[in-house]
C-alpha cells in the first residue's frame, strides 16, 4: 500500500510522470529490441514493444513543448554561478545551461516540421537538437568528475587542515555528494553514448546501436535517475531538462 502512495505521489509531479515514462519506454525498447533479434517466435510482439517504445517517447516530446519557461528561470537564477567555488565547475555549468536552453526551441521545430506544422527540414533541426543535448551532457560529466575530485580531495588530503576537524554529519554530506555525483556521471555517460547514436553517419558510432542496445543504456540511465529522484525526494529537487 505504501509502495502505490508513493507512485501515485510521483506521478502527480511532472518530472515523476517523465521518469516513469522515460524508463517504461527505454524497458519495452530493450525487452523489444531483444525479441526481434533473438527470438524469431516473438518478433511479432517485439515489433508491438518497440511501437509502443517510439509512442512513449514521442508523448515526451510534446510534453517538453512547455519546458522552456522553467529551463529559462533556472538558467536565470543559476546566472553565472557566481556561488560556484570552483572556476570551472562554474564555467561548465554556465555552458551545461546554456546548451540545455538551446536544445529545447531546435526540438520544437523538428517536432513541428515532422508534424507538417512547419515547412522545414526536421532532420537538420533533431541533428541539432541532438548536439545540444550531447553537449549538455558532455558538459555534465565534466562537470560531475571535478565536483567528486574535488570532494574525494577534501575528505582524503592531510593537507587541509579542516578536514579532521569536519562534523561527521559534515562529512557523510560530503560522501553523499560524492555519490550523488558519482551516480550522474553514469547516468549521462549512458545518454552521451545514446546520443552519439542518433547523430548523422560517420560520427563516432552514429547508427551503429541495435534497438535493445539504445534500450539497455537508456533503461540503465533512467533507472539511476530514478534512485537519485527517490534519495532526494525529502530534499526537493532543482528544474532540469
Amino acid at each position: 500500500m505504501a509502495a502505490l502512495s508513493g507512485l501515485a505521489a510521483a506521478l502527480e509531479s511532472y518530472r515523476g510522470r517523465d521518469r516513469l515514462i522515460r524508463t517504461l519506454g527505454y524497458c519495452c525498447q530493450l525487452v523489444g529490441g531483444v525479441l526481434v533479434e533473438r527470438c524469431p517466435a516473438r518478433s511479432e510482439v517485439g515489433t508491438r514493444l518497440l511501437t509502443l517504445s517510439s509512442q512513449l517517447s514521442r508523448c515526451r516530446t510534446v510534453l517538453r513543448l512547455f519546458d522552456d519557461v522553467a529551463m529559462f528561470i533556472y538558467t536565470k537564477q543559476y546566472g553565472l554561478g557566481a556561488e560556484e567555488e570552483d572556476i570551472f565547475v562554474r564555467c561548465v555549468s554556465v555552458l551545461g545551461n546554456l546548451a540545455d536552453q538551446l536544445y529545447y526551441p531546435c526540438e520544437h521545430i523538428a517536432w513541428a516540421a515532422d508534424a507538417k506544422i512547419l515547412r522545414v527540414d526536421s532532420a537538420r533541426w533533431w541533428t541539432l537538437s541532438t548536439a545540444f543535448w550531447g553537449l549538455s551532457l558532455l558538459l555534465g560529466i565534466a562537470r560531475s568528475l571535478r565536483m567528486v575530485l574535488m570532494l574525494r580531495w577534501r575528505l582524503r588530503c592531510p593537507a587541509v587542515a579542516f578536514t579532521s576537524r569536519l562534523p561527521r554529519s559534515k562529512r557523510r554530506a560530503m560522501e553523499a555528494q560524492v555519490q550523488a555525483e558519482v551516480l550522474t556521471l553514469l547516468s549521462n555517460a549512458a545518454d552521451l553514448a545514446n546520443a552519439v547514436h542518433w547523430l548523422p553517419p560517420g560520427v563516432l558510432w552514429a547508427g551503429r546501436f541495435p534497438p535493445w542496445l539504445v534500450g539497455l543504456l537508456g533503461t540503465i540511465s533512467s533507472l539511476l535517475s530514478m534512485y537519485q529522484a527517490v534519495g532526494a525526494s525529502g530534499q526537493g529537487e532543482a528544474t532540469t531538462p
